[in-house]
């Protein structure tokens, strides 16, 4: 049974000691108004000078504290930025792709999914589901790898070969079904046949009896920020019908991803030409 903190002090029965105070060094360098010396920050966390020292090396280390070079003060890093500017455009992500996720539900009446490419692997940032006996596993959370999934192959297909290259030397290319891709080059030359249908899909490569349908969703600059999948069981999303999921799939990746301030080639030398 998970732990609750205690319903009047709030403080939650398990503690880790260092990261505890890790942590409570961020905090006194978010509310200090400069940088703070080595001296200050042990005199308001009431801590010795080594052990704050040692926790300032390690979080140097990872650049969630700086260190300026001639004060030798200490101030939050970047990396806490890049992690923040992370979580907020996640959460931007999911609220403004409702509307468009809505629609391809009312569409197509299976599974409906938003995915991002994290550390490799597809993470589920939504999920919506019709009224159906039958249900899929997946949830809100839950990470696959992206080679044998629809939505990761979408977004693997938008990228360099070479990230694509460092992601397969990660993950590898494990069998997981018997339709899983498990060369490289087998899984470039699905991501060049996706590249030019505009769309991808997962044949039972992830889960025997589950067929689905993805598309890209690039942010302003072109990038793949995430993807769009519509999935079912393989004798509902048959491949008779995988056209026509692919265009209401592909239809609200694009109007997403033109939410997010991606202007298609074609849209854009249309503008120009009328200006």
């Amino acid at each position: 049974m998970a732990r609750v903190p205690h319903p009047k002090t709030g403080v939650s029965p398990y503690r880790v000691q260092v990261l505890d105070r890790a942590l409570d060094i961020l905090r006194v360098l978010g509310e200090s108004q400069s940088d703070c010396s080595l001296a200050e920050t042990c005199a308001a966390l009431k801590l010795h000078k080594s052990t704050v020292h040692r926790l300032m090396m390690v979080l140097e280390r990872h650049r969630l504290v700086e260190k300026h070079p001639d004060t030798g003060r200490y101030r939050l890093g970047l990396r806490l930025f890049e992690l923040g500017s992370k979580a907020i455009s996640v959460l931007d992500l999911r609220e403004r792709s409702r509307p468009f996720l809505d629609q391809v539900l009312s569409e197509t009446q299976e599974t409906v999914h938003l995915c991002i490419l994290d550390e490799g692997e597809v993470l589920y940032l939504e999920k919506l589901e019709p009224q159906r006996s039958v249900r899929l596993a997946s949830r809100v959370g839950r990470r696959v790898p992206a080679y044998c999934t629809s939505v990761g192959k979408a977004i693997l297909a938008e990228l360099p070969e070479a990230e694509v290259d460092s992601i397969i030397r990660r993950s590898g290319l494990k069998r997981i079904t018997p339709n899983t891709i498990t060369t490289p080059s087998a899984l470039k030359e699905e991501l060049r046949k996706i590249r030019a249908k505009g769309y991808s899909i997962d044949d039972e490569e992830n889960e025997e009896g589950v067929r689905c349908v993805g598309a890209v969703v690039r942010d302003y600059s072109g990038r793949p920020a995430a993807a769009i999948s519509v999935s079912g069981p393989a004798f509902r999303v048959s491949k008779a019908n995988v056209a026509e999921i692919a265009k209401s799939v592909t239809q609200a990746a694009t109007a997403l991803s033109r939410e997010l301030g991606h202007v298609a080639p074609e849209a854009e030398s249309i503008s120009k030409a009328a200006s």
